[in-house]
């Protein structure tokens, strides 16, 4: 094999590297969409920030979630189309993922949606 060869052959295969890394990546980032509310997602697990006050809605880790409401600590949520109501530190199961409340203030409501260990 030639050098230009052997050349030719290293760059095809790093691009081919970059543009699978590249894909993971985007794949991961698009994994989560949201309305009304912010997420913070791993590769298993997600944290939606809802707003209190207004009905939020996101798509994490293939289910859909909609913060209906809370009235002091208690949180109620629809995951997958099941409706919890929870309180803090409190956890459901849910299409196999563990649906929990990780905090309640005055003005948001944090959830955490994971896939089990």
């Amino acid at each position: 094999m030639t050098n230009q060869m052997l050349t030719t052959s290293r760059t095809l295969a790093t691009a081919v590297r970059v543009g699978a890394s590249s894909a993971l990546g985007a794949a991961l980032l698009v994994g989560c969409s949201s309305e009304a509310a912010s997420t913070n997602c791993g590769l298993d697990q997600c944290t939606v920030t809802f707003n209190r006050g207004v009905e939020g809605n996101v798509n994490v880790i293939g289910v859909d979630a909609r913060f209906i409401g809370a009235n002091g600590d208690h949180v109620t949520i629809e995951v997958a189309g099941e409706r919890l109501s929870l309180t803090v530190d409190q956890a459901a199961e849910v299409a196999g993922l563990s649906v929990s409340v990780a905090s309640v203030t005055d003005t948001q409501v944090a959830v955490r949606i994971a896939r089990p260990n």
